[in-house]
């Protein structure tokens, strides 16, 4: 077994993915703060329940002990979240709805999680290498 195949990291590792898209997201109702008829998008919450019934079913799966074997869990490709209209505030006359200091602080909201995630991220591959005595 890979060590980042461990269903903690996965989950952690679909989480940093998911914040990932999300700030280019954001950064995108950013950059068209001005544009007439913009409005602002967000990424649909994840839900926290599904994540774990996803992580659980993985890891009782069948696991490969040898590069030749065939493995029966789905290929891993990068996960593609759903998008929908998140308009911050009433849209302006021009139909603009983005509110810059609503974007900024989901921006910074992003950020402060994806840092969490990946710190969890790495302290939990410290432990898993001091276990093994690497």
């Amino acid at each position: 077994m890979i060590m980042s195949d461990a269903p903690l990291l996965s989950l952690l590792r679909e989480r940093m993915t998911w914040l990932h898209q999300r700030q280019d997201l954001l950064s995108q109702n950013v950059a068209n703060s001005d544009t007439p008829g913009y409005v602002a998008r967000d990424l649909k919450a994840q839900d926290f329940a599904q994540a774990l019934k996803g992580a659980a079913s993985k890891g009782s799966s069948m696991m490969t002990t040898n590069s030749r074997h065939i493995s029966l869990s789905q290929a891993r490709g990068a996960s593609a979240f759903e998008d929908r209209e998140a308009p911050d505030v009433a849209a302006s006359p021009n139909g603009n709805a983005v509110s810059l200091e609503m974007q900024m602080i989901k921006v910074s909201d992003t950020q402060a999680q994806f840092a969490a995630a990946a710190n969890l991220y790495g302290k939990a591959m410290s432990m898993m290498k001091t276990a093994i005595g690497r």
